[in-house]
């Protein structure tokens, strides 16, 4: 592969991570109050998963912005996020404020989980090879 297409991948590895992120953080603080229970909300988290797994197939393949020495980290903060997601509703208890953390706790899991699925397998395929 060239290196001009490696860079376009690395761009756009970049900018899907950066669009996903602002774009879970943003449904996020909606989510519980105009989204959640529509029928935008499948539309939305298959949005935020096909965002994470095209980050995650970009930096599977080392092209992305998580580059190989940083798949680690990257393993322990996706597994974070998502245990966090996997029990947002439990943020809903919390008054005034909940609704905003279970929302944002939950899109950010929708998009980190599908790279972070990849990345894992990457991470045991590098094991195992050795």
């Amino acid at each position: 592969m060239a290196k001009a297409e490696k860079d376009v991948l690395a761009k756009a590895g970049a900018w899907a991570f950066l669009i996903g992120i602002v774009v879970a953080v943003v449904v996020g603080i909606f989510w519980e109050r105009w989204i959640e229970g529509s029928s935008a909300a499948a539309y939305i988290s298959g949005f935020l998963a096909v965002l994470g797994l095209i980050v995650g197939i970009i930096a599977f393949f080392g092209l992305g912005t998580i580059t190989r020495e940083e798949i680690p980290n990257f393993l322990i903060a996706a597994l974070v996020i998502v245990g966090i997601g996997a029990t947002a509703t439990l943020f809903g208890m919390v008054p005034l404020i909940g609704w905003l953390f279970e929302g944002v706790a939950t899109t950010l899991a929708v998009f980190i989980a599908p790279a972070a699925g990849l990345l894992a397998i990457r991470a045991i395929w590098d094991i195992g090879k050795d």
